[in-house]
């Protein structure tokens, strides 16, 4: 089910391009704000230990999830719409087989 670049028009690629750096911002703005209010309740050493584990695991999850490789993207957007981060609508303009593969691989 893999998709080379070449396989992805302009067009398209300018869609998917759109749709993943909305999906990354909105998953950055909530990380943040989570953050923030993490920091807010701190009350020991522990509690700011536990928050840097939490934020190199999830610096880990999101380095590897953020993967703009036109072999996997089709795998990346399904994944993005089933976390809540992207929005099938936000990739209209795609090709219809490759708005079905997302779809599918998204309801898994």
């Amino acid at each position: 089910m893999q998709v080379s670049e070449a396989e992805w028009t302009d067009i398209e690629k300018n869609i998917a391009k759109t749709a993943f750096d909305q999906a990354y911002k909105r998953e950055i703005e909530a990380l943040l704000k989570q953050v923030q209010q993490e920091v807010n309740s701190l009350q020991q050493l522990d509690d700011l230990w536990q928050l840097h584990d939490f934020l190199s695991a999830r610096r880990h999850e999101i380095e590897g999830k953020y993967n703009y490789q036109y072999s996997a993207l089709l795998f990346v957007l399904a994944g993005l719409i089933k976390d809540g981060w992207l929005h099938t609508h936000e990739l209209e303009g795609l090709a219809k087989d490759k708005l079905s593969k997302v779809a599918a691989l998204a309801r898994m």
